[in-house]
């Protein structure tokens, strides 16, 4: 049998609901322990700073 890390992250993807991530985590034998909110930034071209795009969510599990 493998063995599992103790803690793991977790990202909430595109096209997946929080509940859905929670739900993988759950499946995976983790609970979720931290959620973090990370800013995702794009260049455009001929742009002085890098623009804001969106924001990604990720669940920090720690095993069951």
């Amino acid at each position: 049998m493998e063995k599992k890390p103790k803690k793991k992250k977790f990202e909430v993807m595109e096209d997946e609901s929080l509940s859905d991530c929670l739900k993988r985590m759950d499946d995976e034998g983790y609970m979720p322990v931290r959620r973090t909110e990370e800013p995702v930034f794009i260049e455009r071209k001929g742009a002085k700073e890098p623009e804001l795009y969106g924001r990604k969510t990720v669940f920090e599990g720690k095993l069951k």
